[in-house]
């Protein structure tokens, strides 16, 4: 089994319970909005990182992010961006597995025609009243086990 870290919207903020959530992983999705190149210096001192750019990431350093991405991980292939409203092909019929996604800040783990749609929340600065998350994803060959971990602030 593999553990993914998957965090999304942290708009400049890494929080220290995020790293500590994070720690462990052997691969982090950052879903967009990461706000500072330094976001990702720290999360690969974890693991290695696969990152998209979001609507917030617009500086020079984030060019080098795309706009979608895709990560095969066991056997399963996994579409990374950050707005799900710009999800440009079906993913069952193109054989992904999950499309992972940030944007709205709601944490979401739900399965659609047998594809997983999870988006970790944010892990920034808090949006009016929704949590503050991130979320793991356990994959192996049988199949994918995604996790939503609500931060609390020490």
């Amino acid at each position: 089994m593999t553990l993914l870290g998957v965090i999304s919207d942290t708009h400049g903020l890494l929080r220290p319970e995020a790293l500590d959530a994070l720690r462990g992983s052997e691969l982090i999705i950052h879903a967009g909005d990461v706000g500072q190149s330094e976001i990702l210096e720290r999360l690969r001192n974890i693991a290695p990182v696969v990152a998209v750019r979001g609507n917030v990431d617009t500086a020079p350093w984030a060019e080098e992010l795309p706009e979608t991405n895709t990560v095969e991980v066991v056997g399963h292939r996994i579409f990374v961006l950050h707005d799900r409203s710009q999800l440009a092909v079906h993913p069952g019929h193109a054989g992904f597995a999950a499309v992972v996604f940030g944007h709205s800040h709601k944490p979401l783990a739900e399965v659609q025609n047998g594809v997983l749609f999870l988006n970790p929340g944010s892990a920034g600065p808090r949006r009016f009243r929704l949590p503050i998350s991130i979320a793991r994803l356990r994959v192996s060959p049988m199949g994918l086990q995604p996790e939503i971990i609500e931060l609390h602030q020490a």
